[in-house]
């Protein structure tokens, strides 16, 4: 018997996803796995567009409020959780969906990921006092100097990523750019469907993107974000206040810029996170293209799931 798929419903942000998701919920036994990095974010609700309550009873959702915004979430860990999860939906003779727009995971669940040294608090710590002195930019200078190919394909405000460089090169001597090229990736852990959401005009997401982006705010997105700065652990540095929208709205409530210039940045940076996971979608090989401008979509996107369900029977 062949080895049963596993549907990946991707594409860009506001695309229709989570809608294609619960289409196929209603018709087989279904259970969803989110492929978010924002949605694992608890308190974090209106700016990650998180499902509603409605669309959460539709299906079992999980990987949704797993952690608290002080804390991370490493694609290790999703890897882990996917794998674990997929059996155990499987086990109870139900459909895995994954879907989400975290492209990286993607990449991660299709290629495996690179066996690099795990977290070392006390380095961390350092490289966190260094980058209040020195900056970003300081720490991609740094990096540089130890580390150039790693360097030369990070943006330098990518603070995220250039300390974790520099922490893997303190703790084995070498840059992380040697230590992935001398390694072989493991198999994936299971084979994707993927349905991918592309819009054949990319206007008509910009519009969608803009609408949504003016829904949070009258929901109530900029109150959620005052919620979490009054917690003193959190900090316009940690990959949750980084998402998409919640570091403009920190800003706007620091005082750096006005309401306007942040809506303004809120819907640019939205758009240009919707480019880069439409790159991401173009680089996966024999996915499924759906016009998410159609009318249709959800039920294209369940006409496929049948076809390769049946498949595997």
């Amino acid at each position: 018997m062949p080895q049963q798929k596993i549907i990946a419903i991707m594409g860009p942000t506001a695309s229709g996803k989570t809608a294609a998701a619960l289409a196929i919920a209603r018709e087989i036994p279904a259970e969803i796995i989110s492929v978010d990095s924002a949605l694992v974010y608890r308190d974090m609700n209106i700016g990650t567009a998180k499902p509603n309550a409605d669309e959460l009873a539709a299906a079992p959702h999980h990987l949704i409020d797993i952690i608290d915004p002080s804390e991370s979430y490493s694609v290790a860990q999703f890897l882990n959780d996917s794998a674990r999860l997929v059996k155990e939906i499987q086990g109870r003779g139900k459909l895995p969906i994954l879907v989400g727009g975290t492209m990286m995971y993607y990449k991660a669940l299709l290629n495996g990921i690179d066996d690099l040294p795990p977290a070392d608090s006390t380095i961390r710590a350092q490289l966190d006092a260094d980058m209040a002195i020195i900056g970003a930019s300081g720490l991609h200078a740094r990096l540089t100097e130890v580390d150039p190919i790693t360097a030369a394909r990070l943006q330098a405000n990518d603070s995220q990523r250039i300390q974790r460089a520099l922490e893997i090169y303190q703790l084995t001597g070498q840059a992380m750019s040697t230590l992935i090229a001398q390694q072989t990736r493991a198999a994936a852990a299971f084979e994707l469907f993927a349905i991918s959401l592309e819009p054949s005009d990319r206007s008509f997401l910009h519009d969608r993107i803009a609408q949504r982006f003016d829904l949070m705010l009258e929901q109530g997105f900029i109150d959620e974000v005052r919620q979490l700065k009054q917690r003193p652990e959190l900090n316009a540095d940690l990959p949750s206040i980084r998402c998409v929208g919640y570091r403009q709205a920190w800003d706007y409530l620091d005082g750096r810029i006005n309401y306007q210039e942040m809506r303004e940045r809120g819907i640019i940076a939205t758009r240009q996170l919707a480019k880069r996971q439409l790159t991401w979608c173009r680089s996966i090989p024999d996915r499924i293209i759906v016009d998410c401008i159609q009318n249709n979509v959800s039920e294209q996107v369940l006409n496929h799931a049948r076809i390769t369900i049946q498949a595997s029977l």
